[in-house]
Formats: structure tokens, C-alpha cells, sequence
């Protein structure tokens, strides 16, 4: 028993399996797209559900945006849990897909499809897609999206399993903007988990655009979490800096 807990927990998979798939270094998925834009993007994140079992999380980025409504971006994705050394977890390949222009509807709408090959080849293929909205009003932006993830040729049994975001920011000034950021996971899409098993939770965010001349800008967003439900972690920080050029 003691060998399986160890295994698990260096998985990651240190909660309820319904949130096999979440991770501390999660962020907002935004349904806009910009042609030409590149850009480099560093996440961090941290979580724990007790004191014995935290995890920090992160990854390097490169995306480009291909056309007017296709962003792409190949990902290194790093992991430390309950203490053992930093270790290489994944690649993972994003695809965003804008399917609306830009303000021309009430709602804003894209699609993601991200597909990720972990270390362990045992854990098979993830790929996770699903709609992403936003609208505005005023200077308040919202943001919701519904993410579906399941694991193939995988070892073990994969259900498809249904996450959520969201977000509401106030965009007060260019440089810093604030406001709050959803994350969750109910189970399997169709047979949803009891509330106490879900992982959610919610927090403060800032966010912000700080231009550098021509293309190139710093952006950044940070959150602080707080878990609403008894499978959440207790506390999780999330922080995502991108250099665009």
C-alpha cells in the first residue's frame, strides 16, 4: 500500500481522481487571437492540499500566431511534489482557435485544443478542448470556458472528465488591472461528482500590459487562490509572464 501511495503521489495525483487533471500552474484561456504575435511564457504555480503534500508546477512556452484565428504554442512542463527534486513532466502542444471577430457579437467565441505527452509514456496521450467565451461591459471584461480532458492509450482507465474557468477583471489602467479567477473540476461530464469532491476555488487576480516599443510588450496576471471545496487545495498561487515580440 505504502509503494502505490508513493507512486501516486509523485504523479501528482494527490486528490480525488475526478481532478487528475488540474494543475497549480493553470491559467485563464482567452478566446482572441493575433496574427504574427510571438511570444515566450513563463508559468509558475503552487499549491497544497496539507502541509505534506504541496506541489509547484511550471513551464516555458513559444506560440506564434499563425493567422487572424489560430494561435499555436509548444510547451516544457516542469513538476516538484512533497519535496523531491524538480522533475521534466510533459510537452504539451496549445492550439487556440478564434472563431468570432472580435466585438462583433455580444460574445466573443473560440475553441482550445491542447494535446500533452507526459513523461510517463504509461499515462497514455491528454488531450483536453472546449469553448472559450468573453464579453464585455464597460471596463469589466468576463471570461467563461468549459474544458473536456480525457487521457488515451493510456494504461489505466480514462473517463472524459469536464473542468471549468472563469474570470472578471476591471480594466482600469494598461499597465495594471484587477479582479477575480474561477478554476474547477466536477468528475466525469456526464455523472458529475458530489460538491464536496469537486476542486474548486477561487481568488484575487491582477493583471497588466506593460508596453516596451514596437510588438513587444510584457504581460503578466496573478492570482491567489483560495479552495471552496474540502478536495481543493487549501491555498494555490498562480503567476504567467509573457514576453511578446
Amino acid at each position: 500500500m505504502n509503494k502505490y501511495l508513493t507512486l501516486i503521489s509523485g504523479a501528482g495525483v494527490f486528490f480525488a481522481c475526478h481532478l487528475a487533471f488540474a494543475g497549480p500552474a493553470d491559467y485563464i484561456y482567452t478566446p482572441t487571437v493575433e496574427q504574427g504575435e510571438r511570444e515566450i511564457d513563463l508559468k509558475l504555480g503552487h499549491w497544497n492540499k496539507n502541509p505534506a503534500q504541496p506541489q509547484t508546477d511550471s513551464s516555458i512556452g513559444l506560440g506564434y500566431g499563425v493567422n487572424s484565428w489560430w494561435f499555436t504554442e509548444l510547451y516544457m512542463k516542469r513538476t516538484k511534489v512533497n519535496g523531491q527534486p524538480t522533475t521534466f513532466d510533459a510537452t504539451e502542444w496549445e492550439n487556440k482557435f478564434q472563431l468570432t471577430e472580435t466585438g462583433r457579437y455580444p460574445v466573443d467565441v473560440g475553441f482550445l485544443l491542447e494535446i500533452e505527452r507526459p513523461r510517463d509514456h504509461t499515462d497514455g496521450w491528454e488531450v483536453k478542448y472546449g469553448p472559450l467565451f468573453q464579453t464585455e461591459f464597460g471596463k469589466v471584461q468576463l471570461n467563461a470556458n468549459l474544458l473536456f480532458e480525457k487521457k488515451y492509450r493510456s494504461e489505466r482507465p480514462s473517463q472524459t472528465e469536464l473542468e471549468y474557468q472563469w474570470q472578471a477583471k476591471y480594466r482600469w489602467l494598461t499597465a495594471f488591472e484587477f479582479g477575480v479567477q474561477g478554476f474547477g473540476a466536477v468528475g466525469k461530464w456526464n455523472d458529475w461528482a458530489p460538491e464536496s469532491e469537486r476542486g474548486n476555488r477561487m481568488g484575487p487576480a491582477v493583471f497588466g500590459k506593460i508596453p516596451l516599443g514596437g510588438r513587444q510588450a510584457i504581460k503578466y496576471n496573478a492570482a491567489w487562490l483560495i479552495g471552496t471545496s474540502s478536495a481543493a487545495p487549501r491555498r494555490n498561487f498562480r503567476v504567467q509572464v509573457e514576453y511578446e515580440f
